[in-house]
């Protein structure tokens, strides 16, 4: 059976927490990838940021529904929500608009629970990691050409 060392790409593209979201789209682009790790400044992995993250700053604004019974206003959304995407639109940097703490394999993971982990928790970027140190990151495009081959 196939694991993470075995379909992970080894050659790592990463940014930093204060990586400006400009030079992150530009990394993602011009290296035809969907999404990376983020490191903290002793190289450990406390985040992920894709391309869905970048997305999310041009979607539009969710205004939580509320209603006003006798003076008092009931939010019927969280507005906790409402405001954690606000920062997400406003956001500059990596740490304002990335994804974390977030979810990794150790190379010994096998595909199936890969693809499963992928799947059910809807997440396009995996980092690999062997006694917290990043060693690797499996993609969705490295599943699909796994199959392929």
């Amino acid at each position: 059976m196939l694991t993470a060392k075995d379909i992970m790409t080894r050659d790592i593209l990463s940014v930093q927490m204060q990586t400006p979201v400009a030079e992150l789209a530009k990394l993602l682009t011009s290296n035809n990838i969907s999404g990376t790790p983020v490191l903290d400044e002793e190289g450990k992995v406390v985040a992920v940021v894709t391309e869905s993250d970048l997305i999310d700053q041009s979607k539009k604004l969710h205004i939580p529904t509320v209603i006003s019974i006798l003076d008092s206003v009931f939010y019927l959304e969280n507005p906790d929500k409402m405001e954690a995407e606000m920062k997400k639109i406003a956001g500059s940097k990596v740490e304002e608009i990335c994804s974390g703490p977030p979810r990794t394999v150790s190379p010994d993971t096998g595909l199936d629970e890969i693809a499963t982990i992928m799947a059910e928790g809807n997440i396009h970027t995996i980092p690999v990691l062997d006694d917290e140190k990043l060693v690797g990151i499996i993609g969705k495009k490295d599943i699909i050409k796994t199959l392929i081959s």
